[in-house]
């Protein structure tokens, strides 16, 4: 019997990291993945079931300090990280140096060009280090970059309104029918436990209940990542995330004016031609679209439109669990490419 693979985990507790926790410890083909710990933020817990009582009563989940010599001793060959921006651009050159592939969930390394980069703000910009990690990552939507992936010793794994927004426009930019003068608008919503776990002013519940609001208008770091990957320029694309009352899931609106007047036939086909054998990916037939409660809790990005009488103006829905689809579900999605197996081990 072929040996399981073996993972580890930098960040379990968070939102993302226990469910791609919770994804590996079903996976086929996964041992049970080391979880680490990089310092006292767990406050003082060393075993994960504590903090989430979900996976209670399936052995014991310990969370361990990051030790490079450690994880080759227990023959780790592959490291999610589920940590800040700033702490992955310190992680991932140590941990391909010490033989280790990579899928990062955070912002790190999915953004090749300066420019659209400047809004994180890296320290270590300029760098030699930080120009080598940034060619060699690949930005990791298995959608459009499968082959890339599978030979991949970094893979950048995208951010969750990057995905809905992509997934929902490339197959038209591909298909050369859209009138990039009249710019791009993407209206997208996300749940709360899109902004992460530590609590704000903003994302307490006396905050988001009963709310909806608008935040990071013209300058949400998802701008930059969504305009490259579509090879637009910032300035086609008018993006504008929202904050909605819900625990999780991602609803994007994207508005598009067509070159020449289309029928919806087309349209559909496009999008169907396009993810054809595209595992996560569904295409609804128009007029009906797509909603949050048909791909929460599952891998999916649901993808449906509506086109105007006209021919011409055409709205595009994308929806997706932005934990899943939009983070751990992807990164797992990732590791099977990278290993040979199918796409949707471990995801079902």
């Amino acid at each position: 019997m072929t040996a399981k693979l073996k993972t580890a985990v930098v960040g379990a507790t968070g939102y993302s990291g226990f469910e791609l926790t919770r994804i590996l410890l079903r996976h086929p083909y996964v041992d049970t993945p080391v979880l680490l710990s990089r310092n006292s933020e767990n406050n003082g817990t060393h075993n994960l079931a504590d903090l989430f009582p979900a996976i209670s009563g399936n052995g014991s989940h310990p969370l361990k300090p990051l030790s490079w010599p450690a994880l080759k001793e227990q023959g780790v060959e592959l490291l999610f990280l589920c940590t800040p921006h700033e702490a992955s651009r310190a992680l991932v050159p140590e941990a391909v140096a010490n033989g280790l592939r990579v899928i990062d969930l955070s912002g790190a390394w999915r953004i090749k060009n300066a420019h659209n980069r400047a809004v994180y703000g890296f320290k270590d910009e300029g760098t030699p280090t930080a120009a080598e990690f940034t060619e060699k990552a690949v930005y990791g939507l298995p959608e459009l970059h499968a082959d890339q992936i599978r030979s991949a010793t970094v893979v950048a794994n995208p951010g969750c309104y990057a995905t809905s927004v992509i997934l929902a426009v490339a197959p038209l930019l591909k298909a050369g029918i859209v009138d990039r003068k009249r710019g791009i608008i993407s209206d997208s919503k996300s749940g709360v436990s899109g902004a992460g776990k530590e609590p704000t002013a903003k994302t307490h519940f006396v905050s988001v209940a009963d709310n909806l609001s608008a935040y990071g208008v013209f300058g949400h770091r998802h701008l930059g990542e969504i305009a490259e990957q579509l090879d637009l320029r910032a300035d086609d694309l008018t993006f504008t995330p929202h904050l909605l009352p819900i625990p999780r899931g991602i609803l994007s609106t994207v508005y598009l004016y067509l070159i020449e007047k289309m029928q919806p036939s087309d349209i559909e086909a496009i999008f169907r031609n396009f993810y054809i054998g595209k595992r996560w990916v569904r295409v609804f037939a128009t007029p009906k679209l797509p909603e949050i409660q048909f791909s929460v809790n599952t891998n999916y990005c649901d993808i449906g439109f509506n086109l105007a009488k006209d021919g011409r103006r055409l709205i595009v829905v994308s929806c997706e669990d932005n934990l899943l689809k939009g983070a751990a579900g992807q990164a797992v999605q990732n590791m099977n490419l990278m290993y040979g197996w199918g796409e949707a081990e471990g995801l079902q």
